[in-house]
Order: C-alpha cells, then sequence, then structure tokens
C-alpha cells in the first residue's frame, strides 16, 4: 500500500441544486444548476448514536454502540454570490411560490396556511429540491441530498465590497437518507453567467426606504428570510412528511447615513404604537415603486423598528433592523430577481 498524491483545492468542488418533481425521488442530474459558491459548509449528517457503557464493563464495548440515520434531519449551509437562476429556485422554495413565465417575483402572503408534503404525494412546483455537493476526488465522493427545503435565505450586499453585488448565504435541511451517487451521474450541471448578477447600486434613492423614510444614503443592507421545517413520521428512507408551519419571518438590516433625513429615527423607535398607514411603516429596496422582472428588489409593506444605534466610522452611520409584520391583506414580502 502507499499513500495517495493526490490534493483539490476548496474552489474545486461545487454546490448543484435542481427541483424536484416528487416527494422520495432524487431529480434527474441534468436538471442540475450550479451556484456561484464562496465557501459550502460541511454537511451536519446528525446521526443518532448511543455511546453509553453498558454490559458490565467501563469501557464502551462494540456491541453497545448504537447508530441511526433514518429519523435524524440533514443540514447544508451554503453561501456565495445571487446569481439569478440559483436566487430564483431558492426564493421559490422558501415561500412556496411558484414563478410564473412573466415574472421573477416571489412573495409571502401575511396569511398564508401551513403548507405538507409527504410520502406518495407529488410536490408542488418549487416544493422541494434536489442538492449535490460534487466532489473534486470524483467516483463515489459525491454527497447527494433529496427532499431538501430551503429554511433560511438572507440576501446582502455592501457598496464597499465588490462593488454592492448581492450576496446571499442559505440554510437547507431534508429528512431522508442520504443518496450514493457516483461522479458519472452528477456531471451534467447549468453553470452561471456574470450577466445573471445583481447589484444595489441599481436602486434609486426614492425608493431607498426603511420605515416610511425613503431617499436614504445606505452603504449596506441584509435580509434574512426564515421558514422552519418541521419533519414526522418515519420509514426505512427517512422522515415521512415535511410541514411548513411555523412563523415565517422576515427581517431587514440596513446601514445607513446620519443625516437630516435619519436623525428622527430614535424618536420613531421610541414612539412605535400601534400599526399605521402602509406608507408610513413600508419598507422597499428598488429602482421605481412597483417590483419589475429582471431587476432586483425588496418589498416590504409594513414593517416594525427592532433597533436604532450608532455606528461610527469616519462619517456617523445609524444601524437600523425592522421585521416584517402583517395585516392580513398585503404580502407580507415581495422580493424581484
Amino acid at each position: 500500500m502507499a499513500i495517495s498524491t493526490a490534493a483539490h483545492s476548496p474552489k474545486e468542488f461545487q454546490f448543484l441544486i435542481a427541483e424536484q418533481d416528487t416527494f422520495g425521488t432524487f431529480e434527474a442530474t441534468n436538471d442540475m444548476h450550479a451556484l456561484d459558491v464562496d465557501s459550502i459548509g460541511t454537511p451536519s449528517l446528525n446521526p443518532t448514536q448511543v455511546l453509553d457503557v453498558r454490559n458490565g464493563s467501563r469501557v464502551l464495548q462494540m456491541e453497545d454502540f448504537f447508530q441511526d440515520v433514518k429519523a435524524s434531519v440533514k443540514e447544508i449551509s451554503v453561501s456565495g454570490t445571487a446569481t439569478v437562476n440559483g436566487l430564483d429556485m431558492l426564493l421559490e422554495n422558501i415561500t412556496g411560490e411558484a414563478e410564473t413565465s412573466a415574472s421573477s417575483i416571489y412573495s409571502f402572503a401575511s396569511n398564508q396556511a401551513t403548507t405538507n408534503v409527504g410520502v406518495g404525494s407529488s410536490s408542488q412546483a418549487g416544493t422541494l429540491l434536489s442538492v449535490v455537493i460534487k466532489s473534486a476526488f470524483g467516483t463515489n465522493a459525491d454527497l447527494a441530498f433529496k427532499d431538501c427545503v430551503c429554511t433560511s435565505l438572507t440576501l446582502n450586499g455592501d457598496t464597499g465590497t465588490e462593488g454592492g453585488r448581492i450576496k446571499f448565504s442559505a440554510t437547507l435541511q431534508t429528512g431522508s437518507v442520504v443518496e450514493d451517487l457516483t461522479d458519472a451521474a452528477t456531471t451534467a450541471d447549468t453553470g452561471f453567467a456574470a450577466s445573471e448578477n445583481r447589484f444595489m447600486t441599481n436602486w434609486v434613492s426614492t425608493y431607498r426606504k426603511v420605515y416610511g423614510v425613503a431617499d436614504l444614503v445606505m452603504s449596506s443592507f441584509s435580509m434574512t428570510m426564515e421558514n422552519p421545517a418541521t419533519f414526522s413520521g418515519v420509514t426505512s428512507t427517512g422522515y415521512e412528511v415535511i410541514s411548513r408551519a411555523g412563523e415565517f419571518s422576515v427581517t431587514l438590516d440596513a446601514t445607513v447615513k446620519y443625516d437630516d433625513k435619519t436623525e428622527d429615527f430614535f424618536e420613531k423607535f421610541n414612539s412605535q404604537s400601534e400599526v399605521g398607514t402602509v406608507a408610513a411603516q413600508e419598507t422597499k429596496l428598488n429602482h421605481q415603486d412597483a417590483l419589475a422582472a429582471a431587476s432586483f428588489g425588496i418589498s416590504i409593506p409594513k414593517t416594525v423598528l427592532t433597533n436604532v444605534s450608532f455606528n461610527e466610522g469616519d462619517v456617523m452611520m445609524l444601524d437600523l433592523s425592522v421585521k416584517g409584520v402583517g395585516d392580513g391583506s398585503n404580502a407580507l414580502v415581495e422580493v424581484a430577481c
């Protein structure tokens, strides 16, 4: 036997996703799309292990060890540049709203009901994702996950980093056992192009608005959507049902210049009372009033302030935080890409 001299850069690994049609059936690999990733987190496989000493010994014996991988939720984290095709799939999955041919605008209703998908059911468009972490080592080294749902998605930008190019980070979960795919089965994928990039610098000041205040000089923002999943029932292939029943939340943080437009944010934060008009609490980041396909924008029709604080730099800035609230009629959040 001899050691292996092979070595690979982390940049040689790929993160591939595809919309999955049927629960329990891994999507055809020629539908895979490669995300433009900066980092692929180590998947948390979370097996159930029993490591208790038994059988009258002070040392763990081989027959004492137990592991189960069926009743476990696997978690995958990834971050990178928010190119359009990959962002489309993640937004569709976390909001549960299918993209139409006429629009790439995704929303979550303020009165949206619980959704479920499981064994024996076909998924609605975008409800499930198949994921492959493609290894540079080749055959039998890929990690593949079926029946994935996006439970957290963060979109952010900073004018001092990559010219305000929109970045993302996402967390996905699955309750199904890990697939075993060979390298040959995962070679077909659709790549990403520079033309798919989106920038916060395209926003117009009139529609750079936080908590109803427009014309903000903004240096950075970060918006996070969370849609938790609950897994129940179990078979030899993993959990049987995925439910989206917990709180869907959207929060947004922004760093803005402290000036005559923003100096009264502390008073606004201190004097919040009952929900007022939509205009008074709207948070919007866009190039025009209405969101439009093929142009990145965010609209949270009603928000409450959750933090206002000084940010001391070369000039005084403010850190603002808001959370979206529903009113039963307006969408909780809309995102266009």
